[in-house]
């Protein structure tokens, strides 16, 4: 029997008006699910740090991406009292072909968010706070001010936390990234997802070269921000495709790389293609890493913000033995 991750289609609390989760891919034809492989195999949430964790989310009516992307590290980070926080609403406006974020026309922005994400880090004891979004494309600005809103709160209220910004392309936003960056979070990520080929179907809303100069112009902007970028593998890339975005993320001059196997949240969303293995990845962190990264994460279950706070200090160590 094949191993499939479950996903609600269904949402609201009211089951009766309840709207399909995925609406764009209802007419996709179903796929199969692979059966995992043992290095991917992960226990179920249910600790009971992992439970306070999600009490404080709820008490403060805030949205991660832990839960709406479906992530399998979920158990692990929580029981560690570490979150990654999805601010500006928990519907997108694209319709990736990988993701697991609720798709459509979004609501409006909860004007109290920023204090209730400061209150949740507070509450956490956060050293690291990674804060992520989805899509605004029906936003002037593409959720930027709303971001630089949330990092000074979470500044003000806890001062010696480091932020990482999860952000997205702010396609056709004139000003939004700079906006972003004036806030001056401690490390600026946005994930490339995959190799350039296979955009027009597994990311059909963004543009490869447009993500690739949002990072350099990060960099031009204010050199001390540390700049990050992930990808998925899995999704039908071929390894000469995987090398180049290498090299393109370093034409950009982006610090650190984090690879990670994908997974077909539904029988509706992309197939996966190849199960790559601990050693594959091994071997493109060993070229990652000669090609000038500062840090490397790739392995099947790394996502951009597992163990974000320990890759900090990382990053951080390795720009000061470069340095010297």
């Amino acid at each position: 029997m094949a191993d499939v991750t479950l996903i609600d289609t269904l949402s609201g609390k009211d089951r009766r008006n309840a709207t399909l989760r995925h609406p764009e891919k209802a007419k996709n034809p179903e796929t199969p699910v692979l059966r995992k492989p043992d290095w991917i195999r992960v226990r179920a949430p249910g600790s009971p740090v992992w439970k306070e964790t999600r009490d404080i989310v709820r008490e403060n009516n805030l949205v991660t991406v832990c839960e709406e992307a479906g992530c399998p590290n979920v158990g692990e980070c929580w029981s560690k009292k570490h979150a990654s926080f999805m601010i500006l609403g928990d519907t997108c406006t694209r319709a990736c072909a990988f993701c697991n974020v609720r798709t459509g026309m979004p609501g409006p922005v909860d004007p109290d968010e920023p204090e209730n994400v400061a209150n949740a880090v507070s509450k956490m004891g956060l050293n690291h706070v990674v804060v992520t979004s989805v899509d605004r494309d029906d936003m002037a600005d593409g959720g930027a001010h709303h971001f630089a809103r949330v990092i000074r709160a979470i500044r003000e209220q806890s001062p010696q936390t480091t932020i990482e910004v999860l952000t997205p392309d702010f396609l056709r936003k004139d000003g939004a990234l700079e906006i972003v960056v004036e806030a001056r979070p401690d490390v600026f990520n946005h994930n490339l997802e995959t190799v350039p080929g296979l955009y027009l179907t597994v990311r059909p809303g963004a543009r490869y070269f447009h993500s690739i100069r949002l990072l350099q112009r990060v960099k031009e902007l204010d050199p001390q921000i540390f700049t990050k970028s992930g990808v998925m593998v899995g999704l039908g890339e071929e390894r000469n495709q995987v090398l180049q975005l290498m090299d393109d993320l370093r034409s950009a001059d982006v610090d650190f790389l984090t690879m990670g196997q994908y997974l077909q949240p539904t029988r509706k969303h992309h197939p996966v293609r190849d199960f790559i293995t601990p050693e594959a990845f091994k071997a493109y962190e060993t070229i990652a890493y000669a090609k000038g990264f500062l840090l490397v994460s790739a392995s099947p279950l790394t996502r951009s913000s597992h163990h974000a706070g320990e890759d900090f200090v990382r990053l951080r160590e390795a720009r000061a033995a470069r340095s010297t």
